[in-house]
């Protein structure tokens, strides 16, 4: 490899770096901002969605570590990254299931405007990740917690919305089990591809 070659790559790398580092910071922070107001607003759908920053925030620190390293050590930090997503998910049913059985006042006005400011942290990482979507396994399980996070965001937002409508907690209970479902969804598939990668090298 020449020096150009060598100088360039140092860059990307150190370029990878700063980028994942900006995103633990973003998602931690909304990990204690929206896991707070999950408490205070009683509401399961904004817990479980700040479950999933904690778990996107993990995602990005193992992406961290994985950073110039080989290939192995990057699909064992996306595979780990995908069984904190499982663990967070099964999280998630035993807190919508105790709030089934002993009941919940969720507030809407707090369950909306705090997803909607995790919606806009959700999709600042978004774009600054959107030219990595294709690349290096690491990244691109980086892209896809981010990808289902906008998902989560808007139904919390709906959930919101209806209970606001119906008076009930039930929405706020079911948006908590769907996000349970797709954090979930992308921990096995993140998983699935990291097995893949491993078996190729």
């Amino acid at each position: 490899m020449s020096d150009c070659e060598c100088r360039q790559n140092a860059r990307e790398l150190e370029g990878q770096r700063r980028l994942l580092g900006l995103l633990l910071g973003l998602n931690g922070l909304m990990f204690a901002v929206e896991g707070s107001l999950g408490l205070l607003a009683q509401s399961t759908g904004l817990i479980a969605d700040a479950l999933d920053m904690l778990a996107d925030a993990s995602v990005y620190g193992l992406a961290l570590y994985a950073v110039g390293r080989s290939e192995t050590l990057k699909n064992r930090a996306a595979a780990l990254s995908g069984g904190a997503q499982l663990l967070l998910a099964l999280a998630v049913i035993a807190e919508v299931l105790r709030r089934t059985v002993y009941g919940s006042e969720p507030q809407s006005l707090l369950m909306m405007a705090t997803a909607a400011l995790a919606l806009a942290v959700n999709l600042t990482c978004l774009t600054l990740l959107n030219r990595h979507r294709h690349g290096e396994i690491h990244l691109r399980a980086s892209w896809l917690f981010s990808a289902s996070d906008v998902l989560a965001n808007l139904g919390v937002i709906a959930a919101g919305l209806l209970v606001a409508w119906t008076g009930t907690p039930w929405p706020d209970l079911v948006i908590g089990a769907l996000i349970a479902g797709v954090v979930a969804r992308t921990g096995i598939r993140i998983i699935r591809e990291s097995r893949a990668g491993t078996a190729a090298d």
